[in-house]
């Protein structure tokens, strides 16, 4: 294995790549540093030299990265963005001025939620920079290292030490069918057990709280579909007689775009607990106060909107 001497990195050769890789181009990413052509070149050289890989090649006006470059820079950006959060001074933080880089992870909740965020953002901070992050296994640590600002997760999630947090509007559920759906009619916990449903794997390790619910009620539900994401769930609840039963916020405004009914769960499933994260030692940075207001105001905004549309 090619061994990497960090004592012989230079952190401006990262920085140097970061911006070619964002540019893709020397001229460019000399442009933006401030910095002469031939020293970006040099720079990418020495870089070279010490991974052992080109990273960059230029193919037809364009410098095109490697594979191991693609991997190198996903992995660079959230370093990079804490050892700029971490010189940061505490009250060196101005939203019209700023460009650091926001990261949070969340699951895909509604259509609008990150665009939402995004224009807020924009409004105050024309300069930084934000990134929704898939919300995986890891996400709790990465948090809890600094990598990530801020995750939203169930709150029977297990915490690792420190963290802070603050509990969110719970999610209220309802069950959801195409408006011509055949079982509407007749709809009693009996319907909801006989047509077949979707299921969406988000949390590993996170028990449903639909099928403890149905346990409960002893009732069995037969899932003969399973995807990866929220948004997948309404386009295909439009083209059969499946069921989906999830919190109303996931769905409540895909309704009419895509002409479903919602429908009160015929089974007591309890509202599901969430729990906005970041990291302690991070709890008196100024710009992530700033994000973590933003980001707490929009999330009840949304949860009480989808509250109003429940059924009755």
């Amino acid at each position: 294995m090619h061994e990497i001497d960090l004592r012989r990195i230079d952190l401006n050769l990262l920085v140097v790549f970061e911006f070619l890789m964002a540019e893709r181009s020397v001229s460019r990413a000399a442009e933006r540093l401030a910095r002469t052509q031939s020293a970006i070149s040099h720079a990418l050289g020495r870089l070279r030299d010490q991974v052992g890989d080109p990273l960059l090649v230029k193919e037809g006006g364009q410098m095109r990265p490697s594979p191991f470059a693609e991997h190198l820079a996903s992995e660079l950006r959230p370093i990079l963005a804490s050892i700029r959060r971490a010189l940061v001074p505490p009250q060196a933080f101005d939203p019209a001025t700023t460009v650091r880089e926001f990261r949070i992870a969340v699951p895909d909740l509604t259509h609008s939620l990150f665009p939402r965020l995004e224009q807020r953002i924009r409004r105050e901070a024309p300069s930084a920079r934000l990134e929704w992050v898939a919300r995986d296994a890891q996400a709790v640590l990465a948090v809890a290292d600094g990598r990530i600002d801020m995750a939203l997760v169930p709150s029977t999630k297990a915490m690792p030490e420190g963290l802070s947090f603050t509990a969110v509007r719970p999610f209220r559920w309802a069950s959801f069918v195409r408006k011509s759906h055949p079982g509407i009619k007749s709809w009693g916990r009996r319907t909801w057990a006989r047509w077949p449903h979707i299921g969406v794997r988000v949390s590993v390790g996170v028990p449903s709280p639909v099928e403890r619910a149905a346990a409960r009620s002893d009732l069995r539900r037969t899932v003969t579909t399973w995807v990866p994401h929220f948004s997948a769930v309404a386009p295909l609840l439009a083209r059969s007689e499946l069921i989906a039963t999830l919190p109303m916020v996931v769905m409540y405004e895909s309704l009419e775009r895509f002409g479903l009914h919602a429908l009160k769960t015929p089974l007591p499933v309890p509202p599901m607990t969430h729990t906005l994260i970041w990291s302690q030692r991070l709890g008196k940075d100024l710009g992530l106060r700033w994000f973590r207001g933003h980001v707490e105001a929009l999330l009840n905004e949304v949860i009480e909107a989808a509250d109003a549309e429940m059924p009755r």
